[in-house]
């Protein structure tokens, strides 16, 4: 028998890649297509953009960032998670056609800086931001998105909504049951009762029908038998409407002297001097906020991966700004690697980048020609659909599970959470990161090494090496740690010792975990040691530990 190692099994990628898994590829594209259509449609609704081009957005994520993702099995599209930021870019530019417009050319720059992420390898971005501060921004999003779909769901009229902020529109949900559409509300409630129902569901193979699917095949027949599409009082909100993807890309051209007057855009840079301060934030929050949720959706994605191929960040930060430029300028909303699709795609049998390309592939298809049948669609069932993302991005598991993690990580989450709704997103995240720098220097962080982590390597033997925290290990220094660790060569027995660290905090923690199964993966082995000389701070694993006893 031969002692040669057995090479893994790596799908091939390119067109090798299309010919080897074009069966499960293209099934696991349609599969996904199903649960992207109405998503797409939801998203871009909620986040006050034409309908259709929710779906353009989700078209270029596919047969266009396809050819230059750096993640093999994550799917681009507009995500739930932009829905505030589109949305309030829409209204601080004036709303309407005109918001709409001007949002896109904050649109557009944000994906060039998000090409500028990428090139200059800044897809680490995502370690420096604190756990619970990205929880709390997830979860505060989770009730923006619930805040204004619920009115939607029980046949609110739109108009009664506009200007509100999420507080305002939580304080409405009593009066919009008492005024409910019952027509309308009892579709909404029936899709939102299937959904919860889905989500309790244990046969194998129930779950692999997409609930979205059911969705549809409730809501449109019972949409018609209620008659929706003939109430003249609510005829003109509540059905989808998308029109023509030709007659879209031309409709705000003869607006106003500074639209662009010819060719297909949809893009209007002029908010850059006449909304100067609000143009500059919203950039900010589509880059960034945008590049994180897409770089933490790769990672996630990458445990998923059956083959543990890892992402290219800075590569799939470039595809993605590359998307976001050329959806701006057509009239799109921004995209991510999102995470339900995503997930979906891998749960489907996907094994290369072809199945985000099938996805974007089928929905072109059908806005070429289904639209007749889009447009049967009840508006009350994309917002069931969005208000249970909103519920599971808020879910009170996730109050909870901060809560056992650590009294000071809950304290982080829900300030973020507070923040957000009573602001903004950028506010938010930044009050979140400050409150775990103050909370990390509370509990022994110092303050010289903030910023710079403190490590010793240490070859003890020829394949035993020790690495020595002498410091604390935080969530801002924790991109200096991960430069020292892929400085150590493959297939070594590394300990990793923090017993001389004062603090090693949650977000620490949770990279040092990735890091244990990554090089396990590659055929070393490897422990930490010294957390015994520690305090742990909550009731989990990934609990912040400060040290206890002084050394000598």
């Amino acid at each position: 028998m031969s002692t040669e190692t057995k090479k893994r099994y790596i799908p091939a990628d390119g067109l090798a890649g299309l010919k080897e898994s074009f069966s499960k590829d293209a099934l696991s594209g349609f599969l996904v297509f199903l649960l992207a259509l109405p998503l797409s449609l939801g998203i871009a609704k909620a986040s006050d953009f034409p309908a259709i081009f929710g779906l353009v957005t989700a078209i270029i994520g596919g047969v266009v960032v396809s050819f230059f993702a750096g993640s093999r099995l994550t799917i681009k599209g507009p995500a739930a998670g932009l829905i505030a930021i589109c949305g309030g870019a829409i209204a601080a530019f004036g709303g309407g056609d005109t918001g709409w417009h001007l949002a896109l050319g904050a649109i557009v720059v944000a994906g060039i800086v998000q090409i500028l992420f990428g090139v200059f390898k800044l897809g680490k971005l995502a370690d420096f931001f604190p756990g619970a501060a990205i929880h709390g921004m997830l979860a505060a999003i989770g009730i923006i998105i619930m805040s204004k779909q619920i009115h939607t769901l029980l046949g609110i009229d739109p108009k009664m909504l506009k200007g509100k902020e999420p507080l305002e529109l939580l304080a409405m949900v009593p009066e919009s049951i008492m005024h409910e559409n019952a027509h309308i509300a009892e579709i909404g409630i029936a899709c939102l009762l299937i959904l919860i129902g889905m989500s309790f569901v244990k046969h194998q193979k129930i779950k692999k029908i997409p609930a979205p699917l059911i969705i549809l095949i409730v809501a449109i027949p019972l949409g018609i038998w209620l008659n929706i599409k003939t109430d003249g009082a609510i005829s003109n909100f509540s059905l989808v409407k998308i029109g023509s993807i030709f007659d879209s890309f031309t409709s705000g051209f003869s607006m106003k002297g500074d639209f662009i007057s010819r060719g297909i855009l949809n893009t209007d840079f002029s908010a850059l001097s006449s909304h100067t301060k609000d143009f500059i934030m919203y950039v900010v929050l589509f880059s960034l906020i945008g590049s994180l949720e897409s770089l933490l959706t790769a990672k996630a994605i990458d445990g998923l991966d059956p083959y543990k191929r890892k992402s290219d960040f800075n590569k799939d930060l470039i595809a993605v700004g590359i998307g976001n430029t050329f959806s701006g300028l057509l009239g799109g909303l921004p995209m991510i690697s999102e995470v339900a699709r995503s997930s979906a795609n891998v749960s489907n049998g996907a094994k290369t980048r072809w199945a985000n390309f099938f996805h974007g592939l089928f929905l072109l298809l059908a806005v070429l020609v289904a639209v007749p049948v889009i447009e049967m669609i009840p508006n009350a069932a994309l917002a069931a659909m969005l208000t249970f993302v909103g519920f599971k991005l808020a879910h009170p598991k996730e109050f909870i599970h901060m809560w056992h993690v650590g009294k000071e990580q809950f304290m982080v989450f829900t300030a973020t959470v507070i923040v957000t709704l009573a602001t903004d997103l950028l506010v938010g995240v930044g009050t979140g990161i400050v409150l775990e720098i103050i909370v990390n220097l509370i509990n022994g962080a110092s303050v010289k090494n903030l910023f710079k982590s403190d490590v010793t390597i240490t070859n003890t033997t020829e394949n035993n090496i020790t690495l020595t925290v002498n410091k604390g290990l935080v969530f801002s220094n924790i991109l200096g740690f991960k430069k020292s660790f892929a400085t150590l060569p493959k297939g070594k027995h590394v300990t990793i010792d923090v017993s001389k660290a004062n603090i090693v905090d949650h977000t620490s923690i949770l990279t040092l975990n990735g890091l244990v199964e990554d090089y396990k993966f590659d055929g070393g082995t490897i422990e930490v040691i010294g957390f015994d000389h520690h305090k742990q701070l909550g009731h989990v694993g990934t609990s912040t530990r400060v040290l206890k006893l002084k050394l000598s």
